[in-house]
């Protein structure tokens, strides 16, 4: 293989990884070549000449100012466009990408549309090098709370909000990578090809990068680098055997990309066996307490832990909850029942600031839902599951759990990097207080499984204990026990009970009456969005207006195994 082709698979390896790096948080990117091409411009302009420095320290200069360009031109965009999703996104950074061509074929210091001279200092040892750097960032990147908090993010990003995820610095971070690595490429390209030119910068070299980022693997680190030696080598493999036609060779790459993108969705990356977190030996002895962050509200027994007043949700004219009061304290197991659509999941979307309310005022943990961020309520304490279930279905469940643990981590990534040992430490904590919690649920034995293979009582399990590994002050249920058979709702009870012993409140929405009366110490009831009725289990199912509303004329007594009421 030729010189220049190794250079080549490493340009390129370099700046498909700049794709990945926002494909891996879920983002569709075209800008990365506007990056590459300040970058890349910017350098030569400003860098000494290898005459008078050197030419390695020249390049390294040069390195600096075109990631440093990258990266501020990536944050310049990324305020205004990380609201944007999906194709909106890429039509926005692929307008960005343009404009910079553009503004380059007509500026004065570039040399036009004939580009400006570098001098070649780029040999293959040096593109390799850059190459394994960017590869080992991600690398590192990968199993972290910052890396999983990203998977999150691309897997459903309502979900990695409510589990203590801030989606907007996360993504903007990732966003600034990209910056920064596309810079490096267009530095990198600079000192290679001789001659700069806008055109090395257009629509085509974007797309070119992303297609090597999709066809390598979009979520596995080494996906860039397979999807670069695979796109860059096959023309060349071809033009070996004898296939010079000019036409001909696209047409072969192009349809082993297609062959790629139908039977390997996952990328060539899919080929390689997957590498997933373990839990560690004797992870279920290791009780060695996870950090809870500061910032948290201390709330005694029997203090107030939710208060809501007059809480309001309007859709139009459709009054989803009305009025509503409700006080729940530390240590409680609060019912939350009533016929569907009664506005049950509203309010609590309310109560862990989802959705904002139309009127009321709402205090939970000291933070005011609606107002406060989604991921700073999950930081006060609030942890919750969903009606419908929102787990990250392509990360593994020991996984799963390890992102609801976001908010008790400390943040190791940096510290990867240059190996120190605090990082370990921490991730195996972490992961051993994760693994505890899968077990607590009955679900040790498929850490290892895709969340999206489970089955669906085991995969309401998961989110149960997902929400467990944020050791939240509040716990909010929403119908845990749908798709359980009536065993497994009885130990979903016994569990919901040992928590309650534990002291951790606990806020349940279900159908299965006999469990709710079985498992809460107060029940609230609503219909048509009001609360028509609270009191104790014994209180709510002699009360008429809840037989009439709710529970008809067929009313369990407490302790009854009664069958879900749909």
């Amino acid at each position: 293989m030729s010189e220049s082709i190794l250079v080549f698979i490493a340009l390129n390896a370099i700046f498909a990884y700049s794709f990945y790096a926002v494909l891996v948080a879920g983002q569709l990117s075209l800008g990365q070549a506007g990056f590459a091409a300040l970058g890349g411009f910017t350098a030569a302009a400003l860098a000494p000449a290898p005459s008078d420095l050197g030419e390695l320290p020249a390049l390294l200069v040069g390195i600096v100012i075109g990631m440093v360009v990258g990266a501020l031109a990536a944050v310049v965009l990324g305020l205004p466009t990380m609201h944007l999703r999906g194709v909106f996104l890429a039509i926005a950074t692929l307008g960005f990408a343009e404009a910079v061509r553009i503004l380059l074929i007509n500026a004065e210091w570039t040399g036009g549309a004939n580009g400006m001279s570098v001098p070649k200092v780029v040999t293959p040892a040096i593109a390799w090098t850059c190459l394994a750097l960017v590869a080992y960032w991600f690398w590192r990147q990968g199993p972290t709370s910052y890396g999983r908090a990203l998977a999150a993010i691309r897997e459903d990003e309502l979900a990695a909000r409510a589990m203590g995820v801030d989606v907007g610095r996360h993504r903007l971070s990732a966003f600034v990578t990209a910056g920064a690595v596309a810079g490096l490429y267009g530095v990198l390209w600079a000192y290679y090809v001789r001659l700069l030119a806008p055109e090395d910068f257009s629509f085509t070299t974007a797309i070119d990068g992303l297609v090597m980022a999709v066809v390598g693997g979009s979520t596995v680190w080494i996906g860039p680098l397979l999807g670069a030696a695979f796109m860059t080598s096959v023309p060349e493999i071809l033009r070996a055997v004898g296939v010079e036609a000019g036409w001909i060779r696209p047409f072969i790459s192009s349809a082993l990309l297609l062959v790629v993108i139908i039977f390997l969705p996952g990328g060539l990356a899919s080929l390689l066996p997957r590498l997933r977190v373990k839990a560690p030996a004797g992870a279920m002895e290791d009780e060695r307490p996870v950090d809870r962050g500061s910032s948290r509200k201390l709330v005694g027994p029997g203090e107030p832990v939710v208060r809501v007043s007059g809480g309001s949700k309007d859709y139009g004219g459709v009054h989803a909850v009305r009025d509503v009061d409700l006080t729940v304290a530390s240590g409680e197991v609060v019912g939350l029942i009533g016929p569907n659509g009664a506005g049950k999941t509203t309010l609590v979307n309310l109560i862990s600031g989802l959705v904002p309310p139309s009127s009321g005022s709402f205090d939970v943990l000291g933070t005011t839902p609606g107002r406060t961020a989604v991921h700073k309520v999950a930081q006060a304490g609030v942890s919750r599951t969903f009606q419908h279930s929102k787990l990250f279905p392509r990360l593994s469940a020991l996984e799963n759990v390890l992102v609801g643990a976001h908010v008790v981590s400390r943040p190791t990534f940096l510290r990867r990097l240059v190996w120190l040992p605090g990082a370990r430490r921490d991730e195996a904590r972490v992961v051993a207080h994760a693994a505890r919690c899968l077990d607590r649920v009955g679900l040790a034995d498929r850490s290892g499984e895709d969340a999206g293979s489970l089955s669906y009582g085991d995969q309401r399990r998961l989110e149960i204990a997902r929400a467990l590994a944020a050791e939240p002050s509040l716990l909010i249920l929403d119908e845990p026990a749908a798709g359980m058979n009536h065993v497994e709702a009885g130990a979903l009870s016994e569990l919901i009970g040992s928590l309650a012993a534990e002291g951790l409140t606990i806020l349940l929405i279900e159908h299965n009456v006999g469990m709710v009366m079985r498992t809460c110490d107060r029940i609230v009831v609503l219909n048509f969005g009001e609360v028509i009725a609270a009191g104790t289990p014994e209180e709510i199912i002699e009360d008429p207006a809840v037989v009439e509303a709710y529970l008809g004329g067929d009313a369990p007594p407490p302790g009854h195994e009664s069958e879900e009421v749909r």
